[in-house]
């Protein structure tokens, strides 16, 4: 049974702001630099680097294009404040634990307008564009309700006749291996834009981390494969095209970052896409890989929430059944307010 020797928590820093965590704002780096150096030394807390325990957070699209209200696509759950409510929770976990994460990694969903999920990359017979949500199967495209748009073939370096090939291959590749099928999302998380960014209030919970602990955050983007939808952190929904040609690759860094931690907790948005499937793809390659491994990985229950568009889809139940698998095959499902020695000191999970 692993045990943490650093289990008392710490405060809540002065500056950070609850009510804040809705809005945008501008992180003052300087100040929040100062404010973690006088941090450190009052709580006399140690670097990263001589941790014994090594716990690892992954957040997954904490990016004000999920999580801010009014922007393209908020995860508001079923409550309707659903990722204001887990960032909040985010951030003061980071704040009480900061001596304990030894080291945290975020992802950036990293979009740019002609992606295969978006409305301009496929046209009806009219030439128009689905609308946002729309949900097209491998029947849709081979009954030629939906096709490759060729005017944007050029753009994306293929020819159209190669475009409406690896159309009609990627639904039936996404229906062969049992994946949501493709979903036309609204323009979001644009290359270059405010949506892209990390929401101020983490942002500034990772940037006080990096200077209290003198651990630099690791960034890691994914989504930015014009011909696969890439949910999860690990890898894309398909790596092969048409015509036997491979479009993408799988990140063997994240297997690896299991390995060489001790603990690794992951949080983010939203918890029936992103989050479920980096999982997921995880435990795919634990279970190939070391079986034993699974004991590393904390899941915290209450900092992510499902897509839930009111009228149009609920996702919350297909996000509580993948967290039930997972629990089953022996992950843990903890809250961020169970202090973390709690979690290492005991071999039970929340029941979901």
């Amino acid at each position: 049974m692993l045990k943490h020797p650093k289990f008392v928590e710490l405060p809540i820093p002065p500056h950070f702001e609850a009510q804040k965590v809705a809005e945008i704002w501008k992180v003052d780096y300087q100040q929040r630099a100062a404010d973690a150096i006088h941090w450190r030394n009052v709580h006399q807390i140690t670097p990263s680097a001589q941790d014994t325990v090594k716990v690892m957070l992954v957040a997954i699209d904490v990016q004000n294009t999920f999580c801010i209200p009014g922007f393209e696509l908020f995860v508001a759950g079923r409550s309707g404040t659903g990722a204001i409510d887990d960032n909040r929770r985010l951030c003061e976990f980071i704040y009480r634990n900061l001596h304990v994460i030894t080291n945290i990694t975020a992802t950036l969903d990293t979009h740019t307008a002609m992606q295969i999920f978006h409305p301009i990359f496929l046209v009806n017979e009219s030439g128009e564009h689905p609308a946002p949500h729309t949900t097209i199967s491998y029947d849709d495209i081979k009954e030629g309700s939906w096709k490759f748009n060729p005017e944007i073939a050029t753009s994306l370096g293929i020819d159209p006749q190669y475009g409406q090939e690896h159309l009609l291959h990627y639904a039936y590749e996404l229906r062969k291996r049992a994946k949501y099928d493709l979903t036309i999302w609204p323009y979001h998380v644009m290359l270059g834009s405010i949506g892209h960014a990390l929401v101020p209030a983490v942002e500034e919970a990772f940037f006080f981390h990096t200077i209290a602990r003198n651990s630099q955050i690791n960034f890691e983007i994914k989504g930015d494969n014009p011909l696969t939808e890439h949910y999860s952190a690990i890898g894309p929904e398909v790596l092969d095209g048409p015509r036997s040609s491979h479009i993408a690759e799988k990140n063997q860094h994240f297997l690896q970052t299991l390995v060489e931690n001790d603990v690794v907790v992951i949080a983010g948005q939203a918890k029936s896409h992103c989050v479920a499937w980096t999982i997921n793809d995880l435990l795919e390659d634990i279970l190939k890989y070391d079986k034993t491994l699974v004991d590393k990985v904390y899941l915290l229950e209450d900092c992510t929430s499902p897509v839930v568009i009111p009228g149009i889809v609920d996702f919350s139940e297909v996000a509580d059944s993948a967290f039930h698998r997972f629990a089953q095959h022996g992950m843990h499902v903890v809250r961020s307010t169970d202090p973390i020695d709690r979690w290492l000191n005991s071999s039970s999970a929340i029941d979901v």
